[in-house]
């Protein structure tokens, strides 16, 4: 099992990324897939994660601004992130939960990617 995120890089504040994360080696689509962050110095944070049945849930931080979605066709998850703004500066993580749980905990995924790093400049 793995999986890849990628998309991160370097944006202006007020700016837009979208992040992806590729699985591989089963099928995702029974299961629910997140995405957290870290910061420097700081502990992983929950940022959203999306259900089996496309049910999405978020940090109050990024509502209204970040948008989780999957192509279970393609076995992708993805993280729309608009108005970005310096706090949102993190290696961002995807993950996915085989086993179910609460999905605002990182104890609760299996298998996570290698990250990528979003940068906002102010």
């Amino acid at each position: 099992v793995q999986l890849q995120a990628s998309g991160g890089g370097l944006v202006q504040a007020g700016g837009s990324l979208r992040l992806s994360c590729a699985a591989s080696g089963r099928t995702f689509r029974s299961y629910a897939m997140g995405w957290f962050r870290q910061a420097p110095g700081k502990e992983r944070e929950f940022v959203g994660a999306i259900s089996w049945s496309g049910r999405t849930y978020y940090t109050d931080s990024v509502k209204g601004r970040f948008t989780i979605s999957r192509d279970n066709a393609k076995n992708v998850l993805y993280l729309q992130m608009n108005n970005l703004k310096p706090e949102d500066t993190a290696v961002y993580y995807c993950a996915v939960a085989l086993r179910g749980g609460n999905m605002y905990f990182p104890t609760t995924y299996d298998y996570w990617g290698q990250g990528t790093l979003v940068t906002v400049s102010s």
